[in-house]
């Protein structure tokens, strides 16, 4: 059985909240979570983090039923419903001026049979806790990351990098995308954690560790008021997974 709790938040500085996500009910034939945080002026980002969590969500469930459930069949599905999801926004975000640019990260984690299978793109991230352990399972899709994996600049540097915003991949900014698909153990008592760079620029790793393990339930809203104690400079977008 899984549980889900979520919060998402405007924070201290932003005037309207660009962060979309959506939990599956517990009886749903697909056991879906997803994450965006858009970006882009006016209400752009707003536009596109929903409509790419809307159309992903719409692909998976419409083409499930007919897939074979193996790991490679379901992979093959959450990609694809990330590169349709990235047609739909960048499509959209041709039809007007005030859109032009939009874009957003997606986070999509799909859980079936003990596995979840996870589609990312962008600079939003999954974490998984096994027993004591905390694991980050995406890469960041940013320059800073990429100066990182390079050996230009340390993790340290990298926290504190001025162009740590900077995306080098994103959906809906070009006509194709390329996800980081992948499928994970997920196991009894792991707990998942999908999060915004609201929150992750904000809280320590530790405590969000801390907070996940002893209540998933209250661990969302305990976050969003630490993240907003510490400036709240973004949107806060958290959920919480646990296979129980």
């Amino acid at each position: 059985m899984i549980k889900a709790y979520a919060k998402s938040d405007i924070g201290k500085v932003r005037e309207i909240n660009q962060d979309s996500y959506y939990i599956s009910n517990s009886l749903d034939q697909v056991q879906l979570y997803m994450l965006a945080d858009g970006m882009g002026g006016y209400n752009g980002g707003e536009i596109a983090s929903q409509l790419a969590i809307q159309s992903a969500k719409n692909y998976i469930e419409n083409n499930f039923k007919d897939i074979e459930k193996d790991r490679d069949s379901i992979i093959q599905l959450v990609g694809s419903s990330m590169e349709y999801a990235n047609m739909v926004v960048y499509e959209k975000s041709k039809e007007s001026k005030e859109l032009e640019g939009m874009g957003t990260t997606l986070e999509i984690c799909l859980i079936y049979n003990n596995r979840v299978f996870i589609g990312h793109v962008g600079d939003s991230r999954i974490y998984r806790i096994r027993k004591d352990f905390m694991r980050k399972l995406t890469q960041d899709h940013s320059y800073v990351q990429k100066l990182v994996k390079d050996g230009t600049i340390t993790q340290e540097e990298a926290n504190h990098h001025p162009q740590k915003n900077m995306l080098i991949k994103a959906l809906g900014c070009n006509a194709f995308v390329e996800p980081d698909v992948m499928a994970k153990g997920f196991l009894k008592d792991d707990i998942l954690i999908m999060a915004s760079d609201g929150l992750t620029n904000m809280v320590k790793t530790e405590e969000i560790f801390e907070s996940a393990k002893n209540n998933i339930e209250l661990a969302p809203k305990e976050l969003v008021e630490k993240a907003n104690k510490n400036g709240g400079y973004d949107n806060i977008t958290i959920i919480v997974i646990k296979n129980i």
